[in-house]
């Protein structure tokens, strides 16, 4: 990925984005600890990305899959998340305390139009939760959260690890995520270790 798509990002300060090397390593554990600790004191929308790269109309994973991926052809849809009853990642988002929550499944090549669509949804000041790697390629969030539990690394993953604020190895590896609104955007406080990308 070329350093170019980075320098045409867009900056979106009071989002946090949260990716991964490796599928199962903790991120929605991490959304939800974020939202609950600070549903009281700001709005939160939640957004998972599935961005899909590979043949159309095939399991990105190379396996039978679950529909998502081969549901469309073409372009993005965004999805609103209505319900909490059930273990889905946009539900367990929701539950923790997310006003709204969306899923956007996009094609590489239309992430940021699929992104742009997503913020029409939310209103000022609203704090944006967001699990996804390829999303840093065309957007620059206030914090960027990498978990890295995995043996091997994800191509999404190693595009972007290098400007992750935070790499993180559990869900347990920092004790707070309270967190503050800055002229620069939204911050951990400086119970964290903030301001610095660090390997905890």
């Amino acid at each position: 990925m070329s350093q170019m798509v980075f320098m045409k990002s867009i900056e979106i300060l009071n989002m946090i984005q949260i990716g991964s090397t490796g599928r199962n390593s903790g991120k929605t554990t991490i959304a939800k600890r974020i939202i609950a600790e600070n549903r009281h004191r700001f709005t939160i929308y939640g957004l998972k990305i599935i961005t899909i790269s590979g043949v159309r109309g095939k399991c990105q994973r190379g396996e039978i899959g679950c529909g998502i991926c081969t549901s469309i052809d073409e372009g993005y849809e965004l999805i609103e998340e209505t319900k909490c009853s059930g273990t889905k990642d946009t539900m367990e988002l929701l539950k923790a305390g997310c006003k709204k929550v969306y899923l956007l499944k996009v094609f590489h090549d239309h992430l940021l139009e699929g992104f742009l669509s997503f913020l029409q949804f939310v209103p000022r000041d609203t704090v944006i939760v967001c699990e996804s790697n390829s999303i840093r390629e065309v957007v620059k969030p206030g914090l960027f959260l990498m978990m890295d539990n995995q043996k091997a690394i994800k191509k999404t993953a190693a595009n972007v690890i290098g400007h992750a604020d935070f790499i993180l190895e559990t869900s347990k590896s920092l004790d707070t995520f309270y967190l503050i609104k800055t002229k620069s955007g939204v911050r951990f406080s400086e119970n964290s270790v903030e301001g610095r990308r660090e390997k905890v």
